[in-house]
């Protein structure tokens, strides 16, 4: 903080955060020490490169003044990020009843016999401050449970260990369903098999039947029928 007789001034090095094509604005605090009416003047040695609102005018007895200095957008960077402008506010103590209207470059002439304060300021460039990374999303044991957004916009949050249990109990399931249908295959190539070896006694008892009675009894048609009932209800 700059500390003269009559005004505080904060902070005494102006900075930008500097980006190219981009209007940037930083601001100071004028703070008046004393119980009467002073006036300020901004000057710079730059005046088509910033823009001072206000560049001049009162700050009364114990009260304070804000100040905005604008930088106009830039097409280049300066080398090495440095920058020679520079900034001189003038202040000086006022009659009373003076309003900004009546300051007078008069006002803060020294020969006059005027009570003039000044102070130079420094133009600094500094980086523009990066937006905060992204949370990632922990895994580790206390982290918050995780949420997803649905179709219609609700929010629907998964605890963390809900995950493991859901997935055991669907290893669980898909154990028990892969034995039932092994089970299953074994039976059904079993019925294939029986039936297989009863066709093969069949067409045995029935050339046994036509060599010696000429024909089929009727007990072998019977058999064969609900064989074939059999077969038909097994394979449904």
């Amino acid at each position: 903080m700059s500390t003269g007789d009559l005004l505080s001034i904060e902070p005494q090095e102006l900075q930008f955060a500097f980006e190219l094509k981009k209007q940037i604005s930083c601001s100071m605090q004028l703070q008046n020490k004393t119980d009467d009416n002073v006036a300020f003047k901004v000057k710079t040695t730059n005046p088509k490169k910033y823009c001072v609102r206000p560049n001049s005018g009162i700050v009364f007895p114990r009260s304070t003044c804000d100040i905005i200095v604008t930088m106009q957008a830039q097409k280049e960077a300066p080398p090495d990020m440095q920058c020679k402008d520079k900034f001189l506010l003038q202040s000086a103590v006022a009659p009373a009843g003076t309003s900004a209207k009546d300051i007078t470059p008069e006002l803060f002439n020294k020969e006059s016999g005027n009570k003039v304060e000044e102070c130079k300021l420094k133009v600094n460039y500094v980086p523009p401050k990066r937006p905060p990374s992204p949370v990632r999303e922990g895994s580790e044991e206390g982290s918050s449970p995780r949420g997803s957004i649905s179709d219609n916009g609700a929010v629907n949050l998964i605890d963390s260990n809900t995950a493991p249990r859901s997935f055991a109990e669907s290893q669980d399931i898909s154990s028990e369903a892969m034995t039932l249908i092994s089970k299953l295959t074994e039976e059904k190539n079993s019925a294939i098999q029986q039936s297989k070896r009863l066709h093969q006694e069949l067409e045995l008892l029935r050339r046994q039947g036509n060599k010696s009675n000429g024909g089929i009894p009727l007990i072998y048609v019977l058999l064969i029928g609900l064989v074939g009932l059999l077969l038909g209800y097994m394979f449904k």
